[in-house]
């Protein structure tokens, strides 16, 4: 019993604690954001499979237009839609949502904290090392560890 009730203690400390290291999502970042245009990656071996669309907050705006140099603060999302039966011109159903956000205290991420969300907005549980900043760090770091350029918003 009382190993439980620790247990019990432990989670009510803990939980809010982890939950606080993800931020929310922005709420009106796909009407007040910068939209990208359209993109589509018909390789079904890659982890960006289907269509995404990139939103970027003001300063991220800054930073694409600094030659990707990003100011503290910056913020893009990632939305993720399936295909739909396999049509590329075609946006199925949302799959996942990720956010990136400049955040010099994120060492181990090369200064961006990355979070993932499910269609519903929701925290998914996704590590970010593992699933995010080691493809970024290996293919991008040169870029300020972001794919996309200030041409993706044209």
């Amino acid at each position: 019993m009382k190993k439980t009730v620790l247990f019990l203690l432990f989670l009510a400390v803990a939980c809010p604690a982890l939950a606080a290291q993800q931020p929310a999502l922005p709420k009106a970042y796909a009407t007040s954001w910068k939209k990208s245009a359209r993109k589509v990656v018909t390789d079904k071996h890659s982890l960006f499979y289907g269509v995404h669309y990139l939103y970027a907050d003001a300063k991220a705006m800054q930073g694409y237009r600094a030659a990707n140099r990003f100011p503290e603060g910056s913020r893009i999302i990632v939305e993720h839609f399936n295909l739909k039966a396999d049509n590329p011109s075609v946006d199925g159903p949302k799959n996942m949502v990720v956010l990136m956000k400049k955040d010099k205290r994120q060492q181990a991420t090369g200064g961006w904290l990355y979070a993932g969300y499910t269609a519903q907005g929701k925290p998914s549980g996704l590590d970010p090392v593992s699933t995010c900043f080691e493809c970024h760090r290996n293919k991008v770091a040169h870029r300020d560890y972001v794919f996309s350029s200030l041409a993706d918003f044209k």
